[in-house]
């Protein structure tokens, strides 16, 4: 912070480099939306979490004979990776109630898949995860368990999808769409059935190599070769229709029953805009 002649300030940014403390690349990092910590994963089994300062908190042996992909989730309370075993590893990252740095955790781990793990994601609240593998599946979780008690992830449902390499998978921050990219393409699945919704071939000139959602679940975002291209999200508006209709059914409260149909009409409303017609 800078004072200036006029008595105002001014913020310079300044960068700096975190030490050297990887033996092999890193492949991903990724920052705590609490902004408490960062996490760097290398191609051999060593996940470091470090201060924003740039002191290493803590190292991680993944013991998965390689990591593929790792990141933080998007509560920022875990870091998960996957690899050459068909499993993903989840720890907690702990901090104390004065914002001290306790541990790392074992959370839970993912297991069910018969080959490597390709990519995972999570839920914006975490509550649920997807996973793809070279097994040729997806697989849809239920993490909203009481880990501290064992208590093990539930399996939901599993698909079966195309896995060329590189292949991705994201899970739409509502946890009702899953999109997989193999290659140059992408399927797009509800998490309700694990039916196909969307199939787009040759999105990019070369493999994809990174698939998001937005945070409001309303986008799909991909890049690949020098583009980036953006897709609506027309199954997630889909998806919204299906439930709230599903529980507008079920439910004779007044108040609850004007709050589903007006989320049913800005669902079919943002479908009308997407296909230019009644939908």
């Amino acid at each position: 912070m800078i004072k200036k002649d006029d008595g105002s300030f001014t913020f310079t940014a300044t960068s700096g480099d975190f030490p050297k403390k990887h033996k092999a690349p890193v492949i991903n990092i990724g920052i705590a939306e609490t902004g408490k910590f960062i996490m760097t994963a290398s191609s051999d089994t060593t996940i470091l979490i470090w201060s924003p300062k740039g002191e290493v908190l803590a190292s991680i042996n993944t013991n998965q004979m390689n990591n593929a992909y790792a990141t933080v989730s998007p509560c920022g309370r875990f870091v998960a990776s996957c690899g050459f075993t068909p499993d993903v590893k989840v720890w907690e990252v702990c901090f104390g109630k004065n914002g001290d740095f306790r541990e790392v955790a074992r959370a839970f781990e993912l297991k069910g898949h018969t080959a490597g793990v390709h990519s995972f994601s999570f839920s914006n609240d975490s509550r649920r995860m997807a996973t793809v593998s070279k097994d040729g599946t997806w697989k849809f979780w239920d993490t909203d368990v009481e880990y501290k008690k064992q208590q093990d992830p539930y399996l939901l449902l599993t698909g079966k999808c195309e896995v060329t390499e590189p292949c991705r998978i994201a899970l739409s921050p509502d946890a009702r769409v899953v999109a997989i990219s193999s290659g140059t393409d992408i399927v797009v699945y509800n998490t309700r059935r694990g039916e196909e919704e969307e199939r787009f071939l040759g999105v990019h000139g070369r493999c994809i190599t990174d698939l998001a959602f937005d945070t409001n679940s309303r986008y799909l975002v991909s890049c690949g070769d020098r583009a980036i291209r953006v897709f609506h999200n027309a199954a997630g508006h889909r998806a919204v229709v299906e439930e709230m209709e599903a529980m507008l059914k079920k439910t004779t409260n007044k108040a609850t029953r004007e709050r589903l149909e007006q989320q049913i009409s800005s669902a079919r409303k943002a479908l009308a805009a997407i296909y230019g017609k009644k939908h």
